[in-house]
């Protein structure tokens, strides 16, 4: 059992996915930071002074000034501030994976679909395109 472990897990393929998936988590990081950090401030000082991450909607009727005062007190909250940057983080991470995607279809070579066997009208088994008779049942083509 420790020889097909050992088999399954130095597939090549294993092994490129899980580079893949800890290279998407470094990523996603890089790309929380930017939303959180360089993007959403600019957008929230344009439009009046609002920090993205603090907006909430509060569904208790105890009064609450901040998300973290909110969430301390254990109030049922809606924070769709948060909701808004994972959604902007989303959409990054989905457009960079479209253009990296984009950009290796058109590096890496087509691979050529394979063509429809020639059937023989009379007989219907395979013929080669360049016969003018069927081998199988001599007919003329």
């Amino acid at each position: 059992m420790i020889e097909e472990f050992k088999k399954f897990i130095m597939r090549g393929n294993v092994l490129d996915m899980a580079v893949g998936i800890i290279i998407g988590a470094a990523f996603g990081k890089i790309v929380t930071s930017f939303v959180n950090d360089i993007l959403m401030p600019p957008i929230g000082l344009i439009l009046g002074q609002v920090d993205f991450s603090n907006l909430f909607i509060n569904l208790s009727a105890t009064p609450a000034a901040t998300l973290a005062e909110a969430k301390a007190a254990g109030l049922p909250i809606i924070a769709y501030g948060s909701f808004l940057n994972a959604v902007i983080d989303f959409l990054i991470v989905a457009f960079a994976i479209f253009m990296l995607i984009k950009q290796v279809n058109r590096i890496m070579p087509k691979k050529e679909e394979p063509k429809e066997p020639r059937l023989c009208p009379y007989c219907k088994t395979e013929i080669p395109d360049e016969a003018t008779k069927c081998p199988h049942c001599t007919s003329a083509l």
